[in-house]
């Protein structure tokens, strides 16, 4: 397994969520030598993208799930082979890298084939004909590097040869009835048989013992296209090992192969792998070449992924498949939910405007510094999540925090904050479902499933022509998704209050939870801007409190 940590915040991910990971991953990697990578659970919001692209820093990578990978095994980076290569070559290769099986590859390195020690031992010990190299279209570099042979003349025009294996002796005769043309004709060194076998027309000569080929047979042998090799083995061992030139293409399984790709998840290929019990599986990348092979042995060492959460605790919200993942810490500055680990762990939950603020103390009480962009893109975190430090949730610690990392970012916040806000809350150009997952969390309260989405925005004309879809949008979620209440909280940023639109059989539940009456699903709440300190504990007051 890979070691490396994942730093992640929460589904459908706001500023904070973003901002904190990135941040926490700078000084994880300040201070322990594990890789610490940010990652995020869906797309970046206007006002995100717009304070990544401020401060120069890349996005987090986006991930879907936690659960492992064949990308996270340390798989065996055997290189494959081309179809060409000789059996000797392949077994040579095997045991020089200790592996059974090899995939085969052609120019692209897409997969052609598997070839296995049980498919050279049956080339070996399975009775062929001597026509096996026509068979094959066995090339003469493939016979010339399993006999160790040196050339001494090649005939271009013949790349493959069609005829028979023939050893021949030294009787004339003998040589008249079993040489035919185009055969190979493994001969000592008598130039006499040399002669006779070229002239019988034969097209590939191999020469024994070394010994050396007479200037007037080279001649002749071009004479008649016939190639020439000198082969420092005797008769017997040459023809032994010709066998061992056919190309691996000739013996190799083609059909019905079984392969993964590093996208597929381990628990899916276990129960292939016991299907099939191959030793080894190639293992295809995303180009669709082949990138090494995986065998069952690196299932029993599989560990989980290492996981810590930001700005949440609760499972609704968290990357799916953290059951399989080590929850490593949890630094959140919400209420404590459901979130539930196998081992003592670090949790750290504070009252405060946002999980950046926590971050930035962390980076400080070790005596570190954030670097000047990391510095930036926590102040736009605790801008954000504090609304410049007028929502209620906003505290002296957030303030304290954010006028240090100011310093730091060299960043007048109140220019900053304007310039972010509006970046950040145009409308322009964005679908209902779009603007309601924009900053959306779900919440299960007493059993019941509540949803929450805000949306802060100065443009209050162009949010108030879409309402009507976005509360059509909600009741269809409601009916689909098993939701108790949904609702859809629009910020207004200057006026510092929010408009809840509401959608649930159980709206009542809602104006005994803020004293008000719905009028067309829909309240104007001056004042209220947090939905966690200001719109979530009343509603799970209300719930508790139902009869």
């Amino acid at each position: 397994m890979k070691e490396v940590i994942y730093i992640t915040g929460h589904k459908n991910p706001d500023t904070d969520s973003v901002c904190a990971a990135i941040a926490y991953a700078e000084f994880k990697n300040k201070t322990q030598n594990t890789p610490a990578i940010p990652v995020r659970l869906g797309e970046l919001n206007l006002e995100t993208k717009f304070i990544l692209d401020y401060f120069k820093i890349q996005p987090p990578m986006l991930i879907d799930t936690v659960k492992v990978q064949i990308s996270d095994l340390n798989i065996d980076k055997i290189a494959p082979v081309s179809p060409d290569i000789s059996l000797k070559m392949a077994w040579n290769l095997m045991k020089r890298n200790n592996v059974k099986t090899m995939p085969v590859t052609n120019e692209r390195n897409n997969l052609v084939g598997i070839v296995s020690m049980s498919n050279l031992i049956s080339s070996f010990m399975d009775i062929w004909d001597n026509a096996i190299l026509a068979k094959s279209q066995t090339p003469l570099d493939n016979i010339t590097a399993t006999l160790s042979a040196k050339i001494i003349y090649v005939e271009e025009s013949k790349p493959y040869f069609e005829g028979k294996i023939v050893i021949t002796s030294i009787s004339s005769s003998s040589i008249s009835d079993t040489i035919s043309e185009e055969d190979i004709a493994i001969c000592s060194d008598s130039p006499d048989v040399q002669k006779l076998v070229i002239e019988k027309g034969i097209s590939l000569l191999i020469v024994t013992d070394n010994n050396k080929v007479e200037k007037n047979i080279i001649e002749l042998a071009q004479k008649n296209k016939c190639s020439v090799i000198v082969t420092p083995h005797d008769s017997f061992t040459a023809a032994r090992l010709i066998t061992q030139s056919i190309p691996v293409k000739y013996v190799m399984t083609k059909d019905n192969l079984i392969s993964f790709s590093t996208e597929d998840f381990v628990d899916e290929i276990r129960d292939v792998m016991l299907e099939n019990r191959y030793r080894s599986y190639p293992i295809i990348g995303k180009d669709d070449a082949v990138i090494g092979s995986i065998s069952r042995y690196h299932l029993i060492s599989k560990n989980r992924k290492k996981v810590i959460l930001l700005d949440h605790n609760e499972r609704s919200q968290a990357v799916d498949g953290l059951e399989e993942a080590e929850v490593l810490e949890i630094i959140d500055h919400h209420r404590i939910a459901d979130v539930q680990t196998g081992n003592p762990i670090y949790f750290r939950n504070e009252p405060v405007g946002s999980t950046s603020t926590i971050i930035a103390s962390i980076f400080f009480e070790n005596g570190i510094r954030p670097s000047k962009n990391v510095a930036g893109i926590l102040c736009a975190a605790i801008i954000s999540d504090t609304l410049l430090l007028k929502s209620p949730t906003s505290t002296i610690v957030d303030q304290i925090m954010l006028k240090r990392l100011s310093a730091i970012a060299d960043l007048d916040p109140e220019k900053f904050a304007k310039e972010m806000f509006k970046a950040g809350t145009s409308l322009r150009d964005k679908s209902p479902e779009e603007i309601f997952h924009q900053d959306f969390k779900a919440f299960s309260i007493n059993d019941l499933k509540v949803g929450v989405s805000q949306i802060g925005t100065l443009d209050m004309e162009g949010m108030e022509a879409m309402k009507k879809s976005i509360l059509e949008l909600m009741n269809r979620k409601v009916r689909e998704n098993g939701f108790f209440i949904l609702i859809f909280m629009i910020t207004d940023i200057l006026k510092g209050g929010s408009e809840l639109i509401i959608a649930g059989e159980e709206k009542e539940i809602l104006s005994k939870a803020f004293n008000v009456e719905f009028e067309n699903n829909s309240v104007y709440l001056p004042g209220v801007v947090s939905r966690k300190k200001q719109v979530i504990p009343p509603i799970s007051s209300a719930i508790a409190n139902m009869k």
